[in-house]
C-alpha cells in the first residue's frame, strides 16, 4: 500500500489543460493528453516516491476525483496519434476493471517502463469504479501508441462525465 500523499481536482471545462506534478515528466504529458481530448482541467500531485507507487497513486487519486462525475455513465472513442490509433470505451461497473491488449512490458519510453500506463490505468479504472476497455489498433512507435490511448481514454471520459446528448428531432413516421 503507498503512504504516498496525493491529490487531484478534477473541473469540466471548454478546453482541457493541467497543472500536474507526478515526478514522471512522461506521465505528465499522457496525462495532458487525456485532459486535453477529454476536455478536463486537472489539477494533479503526487509526492516524490518509488516510480511504482508514484504511477499508482496518481491513477488512484485522477480516479477517485472522477467518480463523482459521470453523467451519461459511459462513453467511447477512437483517436489517433500520428501512425497509432487507439479506442477507449467504458461503463460506471460494481466491478471495476481494465481490459487491453496492449503488453508494452519490454519497452520503455522517456527512460520508464511503458507499463506505467497500464498501472496508471488500472488504478484509475479501479478508483473511478469504471470498466475501462482499450485497444490499440495501429501504431509502431510506443510514444504515439500511448499518446493514442491517453487520448482516447481522456475523450471517453470526457463524454462519460456530461450528460447524454438528447434528441429534439421527431423521429420520421
Amino acid at each position: 500500500m503507498s503512504t504516498t500523499p496525493s491529490g487531484a481536482r478534477v473541473s469540466l471545462a471548454p478546453e482541457g489543460s493541467v497543472n500536474v506534478a507526478t515526478g514522471l515528466p512522461v506521465l505528465d504529458h499522457l496525462v495532458g493528453e487525456l485532459a486535453r481530448s477529454g476536455r478536463f482541467k486537472i489539477a494533479l500531485e503526487v509526492a516524490p516516491d518509488s516510480t511504482d507507487e508514484a504511477v499508482a497513486s496518481a491513477g488512484a487519486a485522477l480516479g477517485a476525483a472522477l467518480h463523482d462525475r459521470f453523467r451519461s455513465g459511459s462513453g467511447w472513442a477512437l483517436m489517433p496519434s500520428a501512425e497509432a490509433l487507439a479506442s477507449a470505451a467504458l461503463d460506471v461497473d460494481p466491478q471495476p476493471r481494465l481490459v487491453t491488449n496492449v503488453d508494452f512490458s519490454d519497452i520503455r519510453v522517456g527512460g520508464v517502463s511503458t507499463d506505467v500506463a497500464s498501472s496508471f490505468l488500472a488504478e484509475l479504472a479501479r478508483a473511478a469504479g469504471i470498466n475501462l476497455h482499450v485497444r490499440v489498433l495501429e501504431g509502431d512507435d510506443p510514444q504515439h501508441v500511448l499518446a493514442s490511448i491517453f487520448k482516447a481514454v481522456g475523450a471517453a471520459l470526457g463524454q462519460a462525465c456530461r450528460p447524454a446528448p438528447t434528441s429534439t428531432e421527431e423521429e420520421p413516421s
